[in-house]
Order: C-alpha cells, then sequence, then structure tokens
C-alpha cells in the first residue's frame, strides 16, 4: 500500500463503505487523524483529501449563507401532523444545501444540524420553535421524517448527512451550560429516548449533536449514555458532534475537569468526534488532544475511532467516489416554484383554528382591517434561512376584498429635562434637542415580558444600544445572535421611567441603562447615573386601530412574537400572556368590532385566555415562511380547510407548569401525558370547516400479548357539506399497573381527506411492545399484564370512542432484595437529586439538605434481614431506612455516614437492620446532608 497507488481501495466505490475507511485510516498519520477531529477538517493534500466542514444549519430551510426557501418553523411543521410532508420539506432542503454546496463546498457543508428532536416539555423555553411536539413519539416520527428527506439516500451516497440534536435532555436556556436535568430512569427511557431514537434506529439520521446541559450532574458532552445507548439503536456508525463552544465549558464553565486536555480526552473516550470550538480556528482544540496523547489520556486508537466515524461521514456523502451523482443540481432550485408551492402548502396545513363560532370561513367582506405589529411583516428566527421574498397577510388580504391597515402599535416621545430623545446624523446618534417632529418620535413594539424595541419615525431603523456604550437608531431590528435592540422601560419616582437595555455584558447582572453624556445617550452599568424620562404619547395605537376597525366589515387582527425577543436561544419566557399592549389592542379592537378574528403568528402557545372567552375566531400558527400570508389567505377564505392540530398543550397560566427545571415529567404532572388540569386548548387540538362523525371503533381482538399488533380501526364519516380534513387520533391508557401510567398517550395518527358525506375506514396498527414502559425493579421495558383503553378522538381531551383490550404482558414481582439496590432506580422521591456517580459512568442520589426521601417500592424482605450496608460519599450524614411512610414509618435502620474525601469517594456503612418481613415499601429518608447514596445491599438473612 502506497500513497501512489493509481486507485487506492478508498477510492473504489465497488467495495464496501468499511474496508474504504480502513483503507484511508490506515493511510493516514496520528497529526493528520488529530486534524480530522475539529468542525474544519484540515485537509490531507498528499492523499488528496480537501477542506472539510461539520455543520450546516438546515433547520426548516438553509440558514446563515444568502436567500433560500424559508419554510415553516418547526413548531409550524409539527402543527402539520404531516411526516409525509415534513419529509418532502426536508428533501427540498437538501436538494438547497447541495446547490449551495456545489458553489462552494468549503463554505457550506454537507452534514446539516438537523432536525432538532427534544420534545417540547415546557412551552416557556427559548427555543420551543425549534421542536415538534411536546409527544415524544410524535417528536421521533417527524424529525425522522424530516431527517429521511434531508438524507435523500440514493442507495449508495447520502445528499447530506442529518444530525439529530440536542442530546440530551436539554429544555432550558437560562444558565443552560451550568444547570443540570434531573433524569429518573422511566423519564430518559420513556421520553427522551423515544424522541431522540427513531432518526437514529431508522438510519434517516447519521449524525448526533450533544446538549450544553448537564444530565444528573454530569456534562452532556461526556455522558455514558453515548456508547452505552444511544450507539445501540443502529448497526450504523454514529457520528458524534459538538455543539459550539461547549467543549471548552468542561473545564471552565462547568468546571468539571481541571484542564482542557483532561476534559477532550473524557469526552472523546464518551464517544465525542468532532470539536465544534473556536470557529475555524482548530489550533487549540489539536494541541489540547495532542497533550492529551502525550500524557497517556488518550491512546491512538482512541483518535482512530473517532476519525473512522468522521470518514464514514465523508464517505457516506461520496467525496472519495470518482463521480457525484447528484452534480446535476444546481441554483436553480434555490427558491424554486416548486419550493415555493410547498412552502405555501406546509404554511397551509399548519395553520390551526383554535375556535370558530361561524365567522369563517369568511364571506366576501369588502373592506377587512388587517391590525397588529405582524401583520405586514414576516418575522425570521435565529435559524432561518434569509427570506427571497415574504407575504404578508396584509399583502394576501389585499388581493381579496379591500384593506386598511395599521400596526397597532403607539408613537412616543422620551422627555428629558434638557430635551427631547432625537435621532441624529441619520440614526448613528441619539441626543437631546428640542425638536418633537419625526426624529424625536419612536414605534413603541411591545413583546412581551416587559421586552420592547423602538423604531425610529425619521429614520424607519431601530435603537440601538451598541457594545462601545453608544445608543443610535440605524439598527434593522434585532437580528443578531446577541441582541441589542432590546429595552426594559422602568417607572421611577415622580412618574417617570428610565430605559435599560436587556442585554448584558458576560459579567454583568443587568443590563445597561440610558444615561446622558455632552448631550447625548450613552449606556452605563451605573444605575444611579441612569437617565429620567417623561413619557408622551404622540399617537395611541388603541384608538387610531378602534376607528379603522369600525368602518370595517371585519377586522383580522394579527398578533405574536418576535421570534429573537422575549423566548429565543440563551432567553426563556417567564409567563404565557400575550404581551400587554397587544392584548389591549385586540380588547379594544372586539369593542369596536365584535367581527374580530384573532391570528397569532409565534414561536410558542400563549395563555390567550380573554380571546379564547370574547373573540369569535382565534387562529395559530408559527412563523410561517416566506408564503405564510398566501396561506392564512386561503385558510381564512375557505379555499383550504384548517388543517393544522396543536403539537402542544396551551395552558391557561404558567401557573399550571412545574418549575422550569423540573425535568420530571411523570412526578411533576407535565405534558399533556399526566396534566390533571383543564388546558385552554389541549394537545391535538384543531377544528376544520367540515364536520366528522366516528363509530365503530374495534380493536382487533380482545386479547393480545408481547409480539402482537393490534389492527385498529374506525369509521370517519364528514357529516358536512364541504370537503374537510380530519386528523383521527389513537390514543392509550393501561388500566392498572404497579406504576403511575399516563393519563392517555398518542399511538398513532392519520390525517384523512374526505369529500362531502364520505366514511372512510381509518386503520392504525399498533404492536403490543409499544406500549412497554420503564420497569425500575427488573431494570428494562417491560410490557405489563393490564388492561389497555384504546381511544380515538379528534384531541387528547376530545375523545369520541374507545374499547379495551387485555395484554397478557408481564406481572412484576417484588425487588429481589439478594443483590445491591441502586438508590437511582427509586420509585418515587421528593427534595433529593439524581447526580453522577463517577464522571465516567453511574447514577447516585444526593440529598443537599435534611427532609429528602426516596421509595423503593414492593422490596421483598422474605423473614428478615439483619444487617444493610449503605454506598455513600459526601458529608457527614444521618439516613433512615423506613417502612411504608417516610414520615410516620417504623425506623428500621439509622446510618451515620462518614465524611468521605469527595462525592466521588465511597465509602461502605454497614449497620443492623431488622424488623422488616415480607414485601414492603421501602423509604430513605435523608435526616441530613449533603451526602450521596449509591446503593444498600441487605445481608444476614434470618
Amino acid at each position: 500500500m502506497t500513497d501512489s497507488d493509481p486507485r487506492p481501495p478508498f477510492r473504489d466505490p465497488s467495495l464496501p463503505r468499511q474496508e474504504r475507511v480502513a483503507d484511508l485510516l490506515a493511510r493516514l498519520t496520528i497529526d493528520e487523524k488529530i486534524g480530522l477531529l475539529h468542525q474544519y477538517h484540515r485537509p490531507v493534500e498528499r492523499l488528496g483529501m480537501g477542506p472539510f466542514k461539520t455543520g450546516t444549519e438546515a433547520l426548516h430551510g438553509l440558514a446563515w449563507l444568502g436567500e433560500a426557501t424559508v419554510f415553516p418553523q418547526v413548531v409550524a411543521l409539527g402543527a402539520t401532523w404531516n411526516p409525509e410532508l415534513v419529509e418532502q420539506v426536508g428533501a427540498a432542503v437538501a436538494d438547497e444545501v447541495l446547490a449551495f454546496n456545489h458553489d462552494d463546498p468549503v463554505k457550506v457543508g454537507r452534514n446539516v444540524w438537523a432536525p432538532t428532536v427534544n420534545p417540547l416539555r415546557d412551552p416557556r423555553w427559548g427555543r420551543n420553535e425549534e421542536g415538534y411536539s411536546e409527544d415524544a413519539w410524535m417528536t421521533g416520527l417527524m424529525g425522522g421524517a424530516y431527517a429521511r428527506g434531508l438524507k435523500g439516500d440514493n442507495g449508495s451516497v447520502w445528499k447530506t448527512a442529518p444530525t439529530v440534536k440536542h442530546f440530551l435532555a436539554y429544555g432550558n436556556e437560562a444558565d443552560r451550560c451550568t444547570t443540570s436535568s434531573n433524569m429518573p430512569p422511566r423519564v430518559l427511557r420513556e421520553y427522551e429516548f423515544a424522541a431522540h431514537r427513531p432518526a437514529l434506529a431508522s438510519g434517516d439520521a447519521v449524525a448526533v449533536m450533544l446538549s450544553y446541559n448537564l444530565v444528573n450532574g454530569r456534562p452532556a458532552h461526556v455522558t455514558p449514555l453515548v456508547n452505552t445507548e444511544l450507539r445501540t439503536w443502529t448497526a450504523d456508525e454514529v457520528f458524534v458532534v459538538s455543539d459550539a463552544y461547549a467543549p471548552n465549558n468542561l473545564a471552565q464553565l462547568q468546571g468539571y475537569f481541571e484542564d482542557l486536555p483532561t476534559a477532550y480526552a473524557a469526552a472523546v473516550k464518551a464517544g465525542l468526534d468532532s470539536f465544534t470550538q473556536d470557529d475555524d480556528r482548530a489550533e487549540g482544540v489539536l494541541a489540547h488532544l495532542v497533550t492529551a496523547l502525550d500524557r497517556g489520556l488518550l491512546d491512538e486508537n482512541d483518535i482512530d475511532t473517532a476519525v473512522r466515524r468522521n470518514l464514514h461521514v465523508r464517505f457516506g456523502l461520496g467525496e472519495f467516489d470518482p463521480e457525484d451523482p447528484y452534480a446535476h443540481i444546481g441554483r436553480e432550485v434555490v427558491n424554486s416554484p416548486e419550493h415555493r408551492a410547498l412552502a405555501r402548502e406546509a404554511a397551509a396545513q399548519s395553520i390551526t383554528l383554535l375556535k370558530n363560532d361561524g365567522i369563517l370561513p369568511l364571506k366576501a367582506p369588502k373592506r377587512i382591517a388587517v391590525i397588529g405589529p405582524l401583520a405586514d411583516v414576516q418575522m425570521q428566527d435565529w435559524y432561518s434561512g434569509t427570506l427571497p421574498y415574504a407575504v404578508t397577510a396584509r399583502q394576501a388580504l389585499a388581493q381579496r376584498a379591500e384593506v386598511t391597515y395599521c400596526e397597532g402599535v403607539d408613537r412616543i416621545r422620551l422627555r428629558h429635562k434638557t430635551g427631547y430623545v432625537t435621532a441624529v446624523d441619520d440614526g448613528a446618534a441619539l441626543a437631546l434637542t428640542d425638536t418633537t417632529g419625526a426624529a424625536a418620535q419612536y414605534d413603541l413594539f411591545d413583546w412581551g415580558g416587559w421586552s420592547y424595541t423602538a423604531r425610529s419615525v425619521a429614520t424607519g431603523k431601530y435603537v440601538d444600544g451598541r457594545l462601545d456604550g453608544t445608543v443610535g437608531a440605524d439598527s434593522p431590528g434585532p437580528h443578531e445572535f446577541d441582541v441589542h435592540e432590546t429595552f426594559k422601560i422602568v417607572e421611577v419616582e415622580g412618574g417617570k421611567v428610565a430605559v435599560r437595555q436587556i442585554h448584558k455584558g458576560e459579567d454583568a447582572e443587568t443590563g445597561k441603562w440610558f444615561a446622558i453624556e455632552d448631550g447625548r445617550i450613552v449606556l452605563t452599568g451605573d444605575q444611579a447615573r441612569a437617565a429620567e424620562f417623561d413619557f408622551e404619547f404622540v399617537v395611541k395605537a388603541r384608538t387610531v386601530a378602534a376607528d379603522l376597525a369600525r368602518e370595517a366589515d371585519v377586522v383580522v387582527a394579527v398578533l405574536g412574537d418576535h421570534p429573537l425577543v422575549n423566548g429565543r436561544e440563551t432567553e426563556d419566557r417567564r409567563d404565557l400572556r400575550l404581551p400587554d399592549a397587544q392584548e389591549w389592542l385586540l380588547r379594544d379592537l372586539v369593542a369596536a368590532n365584535p367581527n374580530t378574528i384573532l391570528v397569532m403568528s409565534s414561536s410558542y402557545p400563549y395563555a390567550a385566555n380573554w380571546a379564547a372567552k370574547h373573540v369569535p375566531a382565534v387562529a395559530w400558527s408559527g412563523h410561517g415562511g416566506q408564503e405564510w400570508g398566501n396561506a392564512l389567505a386561503d385558510v381564512l377564505y375557505g379555499g383550504r380547510d384548517a388543517e393544522g392540530r396543536l403539537p402542544q398543550t396551551w395552558y391557561t397560566d404558567a401557573a399550571e407548569l412545574p418549575a422550569m427545571l423540573d425535568y420530571d415529567i411523570v412526578a411533576s404532572d407535565a405534558t399533556y401525558l399526566y396534566y390533571l388540569g383543564q388546558p385552554l386548548y389541549p394537545f391535538g387540538h384543531g377544528l376544520s370547516y367540515a364536520d366528522f362523525k366516528y363509530a365503530n371503533l374495534k380493536a382487533g381482538k380482545d386479547h393480545a400479548g408481547p409480539g402482537d399488533v393490534l389492527e385498529v380501526t374506525v369509521d370517519v364519516t364528514n357529516t358536512s357539506d364541504r370537503d374537510g380534513v380530519e386528523t383521527v387520533q389513537l390514543y392509550s391508557h393501561q388500566c392498572g399497573s404497579r406504576v403511575k401510567q399516563p393519563l392517555r398517550q398518542l399511538r398513532a395518527f392519520q390525517k384523512v381527506r374526505l369529500a362531502a358525506g364520505e366514511t372512510r375506514t381509518v386503520r392504525f396498527d399498533v404492536a403490543v411492545d409499544d406500549l412497554a414502559h420503564w420497569d425500575n425493579t427488573t431494570g428494562r421495558m417491560i410490557v405489563e399484564k393490564s388492561r389497555q383503553r384504546l381511544m380515538v378522538g379528534r384531541s387528547a381531551a376530545n375523545i369520541v370512542l374507545s374499547a379495551s383490550v387485555r395484554v397478557d404482558g408481564t406481572t412484576v414481582g417484588p425487588r429481589d432484595l439478594s443483590q445491591p439496590l441502586a438508590a437511582a432506580s427509586n420509585d418515587a422521591y421528593a427534595g433529593v437529586l439524581w447526580r453522577d456517580e463517577t464522571r465516567a459512568s453511574g447514577d447516585v442520589i444526593a440529598a443537599e439538605e435534611a427532609g429528602g426521601w426516596i421509595m423503593l417500592g414492593d422490596c421483598d424482605f422474605g423473614s428478615g434481614f439483619t444487617s444493610v450496608t449503605a454506598r455513600v460519599s459526601g458529608h457527614a450524614a444521618q439516613l433512615q431506612l423506613r417502612v411504608d411512610d417516610p414520615l410516620d414509618g417504623d425506623v428500621l435502620a439509622k446510618i451515620d455516614t462518614p465524611m468521605t474525601a469527595g462525592v466521588y469517594d465511597y465509602a461502605d456503612v454497614t449497620v443492623d437492620f431488622g424488623g422488616a418481613e415480607g414485601v414492603k415499601d421501602l423509604y430513605v429518608t435523608f435526616e441530613s446532608g449533603p451526602v450521596r447514596l449509591a446503593s444498600l445491599a441487605f445481608g444476614g438473612e434470618s
């Protein structure tokens, strides 16, 4: 084997991919191998290996690289409940990636960082728009469909290499790099794994991105679950990349390792293959990896394993093949007529009708007042492409009727005792002057959470607090990762206000304040220097809007969020309310004209409680991309049925939600699976213009067992005089179980298009094995012996018919105490945390203070034990073992734990134990802390 072979095996496409990878790997020097472990691969010219870059953003269209087709946000694609359509969108995006790649293969890589498969556990999450659903199974289904479209496998060469993200248990933005997600085994396997597994198990995704957060006290970038679980889901290689700048967090923000070489070595051993760090400056990363090798923290086999997975992707993309089967795909596909039509179709299917008192579809109104801050703009989120054009609600409706319009935002002035805040030098600065005209006037946008943007009337641009401390009015608006155009208006004494920028420096507790220096507005971190202003209204939007509403036949109020403000990457929402100014506007519109339709375009649900009661029609969609206005008009006029269905629950208040960092959906009764309250709009909700009747639900059989498939059928009839679309949803509920079960769980759905009067039999195939849940006593997924209630309906809360099936599954026996009991496998708990047993593997239970407890159910004590050994670490503390109740149960043992050398230094403490016979629930109570408990072992059986 020589480098000058006329056709080395790695360039022979007739050979199996693994042989080609092995051949190329054997030709690389150790330095060349290390050069492939950064996001920007170093070329190896002697072998003809050119540059290669991982990571092109393609969440709902090609992003950050210029104009490309912009499809609806991911949450809107989820609302289509149409995986076939989502696959088509993925295929279109793949073609546009290829077109850009053919123009510039160095800048535009074909390893795409999509889809996002984090389930939408909490609607306050700042990245809510990136997820498909709060249901894990549906998330996996839709994410897998998008990945399948992106991959576009022709049998030998992929169009792109899709990357599911973000593994694991990632769903909060506040302090996301330092917070730890509590993951009990059931939540981990039934919820998190269920969302991540499908796209990988099917082979539709070939890579995974790790998440910023910690999981059970261990950074996700060194989780052992990559190797012990994730890579067992498929026989193929899985390429694992870091999130941007996350590797250095391991030794810096997270402080989990003493230095970066140690951290990098641990990450590679845990399964990380590619470091996304320092942009295209690879030197630092490569130097740390070399140091890790020199120290013996890594060996060449570790490097080879990671390099092999990198090469697997490059070979999968056909890089070393003699011909490119996709060479014919060029720029003509970008924003092509076919992709425009697909964008319109996806937007139309995403629009969800939440309420309709009969005002829709529109009946040829002559004049429509289109009002609201989103009425004549199409928003882009951080991962959107650059819009080649945008059809707004105003533009589309104006093609069908006379339209009057206003943004519905107040126009204001800020008056200081020495003058008005004025845009000068074409907005390059703000200064105090005597003018009261356009240069001193600003349109004030309320985006909720006390977050405002202000647009200069004179410049048409937004007020921007810059990093150098100056303030101007020359920004296009929030558009960068660090948003400098949002402000809070803070009331101070005397009825005046101060203005504080929301963006804050890296070590600052709050943003900076508007201050005055030499007659100009500047930023200061000293609140004592904050300038005080009087707030003057030039135009009160509600008055103008109400006047337009009175003169119209129908009002369409288009309200919602700015995707880069109050709910975005790095920023969670604090509440679910519509922005106050938007709600006040809506109320005045309804008072002026009861024929008002509320259209919400937003990245997330709102607690739109007043609207649900008082507005005759309410519709929602995520930000719908370039064709959204046309799609909206199609639906409002009835040319298209309202097909969207909610992919997540809409709650009446944030008070209905658990704490943002409480990831245990089972214990906290979270998501539609366990939520006991009455939602504003339930998961799966969405109205059609047609009416449907369900009949003849059949489960296929009365009894079933593991390995069987239930053939569930139901007849659905369109009973109306127009064609319509219904999304038939099948849920299950396990009646009777050793553990808490979901109230209802989505098992299948089908979108059916029925002509007026048409009846169709809808069939669902449900594998009994898919009804399994995680059993802590046996440490595996089981199908429990039970009665399963199968339910069909229009939403999780609108069940129409049900049937029952007896499942001859497993009867879970008591816990076997001849083996140690892992504390992390408890059945219930309070006041404790899951934490890392060692830096490399394992979970333990940690109590930071007194009062916590865990319950290990159904422990079989037989005729009794005489001793118990606790494996503990941390501070000196006391544990008590009780039966049947954590407070009043009989105390069977008191365990005084010693101080150990650290949380990873464990001691075994053995004490006398007695008084328990037969099968009992065992409680471990933590009488003091902090302390960690790994396991309990019982001995001396009586």
